[in-house]
């Protein structure tokens, strides 16, 4: 193995439908709840949940590519990085993918905290209309 190889890892980015990325990258760096990182060919294995955010990697001629990804799971094993999202784009433009961050995955995420808002209240009045309606049998 030469030196370029063993500076490299496989990133491979899986969307439920299809590969988004699957190529060599010297160097990526994400983002967790807790704040962004960078992970090297010889880091200790990782796993990490990660954000709605922009992921980035260099390629091994150097080269800096840029993924948008939505929520999803990073697992570092041996030279194999892996991340798992249920939604994500591939660019070169950071400014282009953090604004699709922002208007897709954000978006959605704060339509599913209203929408969960939403059933939340219907199932409350459901509940109240079923308990009004047993003390008027037993009333």
């Amino acid at each position: 193995m030469s030196k370029r190889e063993s500076q490299a890892m496989r990133l491979k980015i899986l969307l439920p439908t299809e590969v988004l990325v699957d190529e060599e990258a010297r160097k990526v760096t994400a983002t967790a709840a807790n704040g962004s990182f960078c992970l090297l060919p010889r880091h200790v294995d990782f796993v990490a949940a990660l954000v709605p955010s922009v992921l980035s990697f260099h390629q091994p001629q150097g080269r800096e590519r840029f993924a948008a990804i939505d929520e999803g799971l990073l697992v570092k094993c041996g030279d194999l990085v892996t991340v798992s999202t249920l939604n994500g784009a591939l660019g070169d433009e950071l400014e282009r993918l953090q604004a699709h961050v922002r208007e897709r995955f954000l978006e959605l995420d704060e339509h599913a905290r209203k929408a969960r808002s939403a059933v939340f209240r219907l199932e409350a009045g459901a509940l109240r209309s079923f308990y009004e309606l047993q003390e008027q049998r037993h009333g």
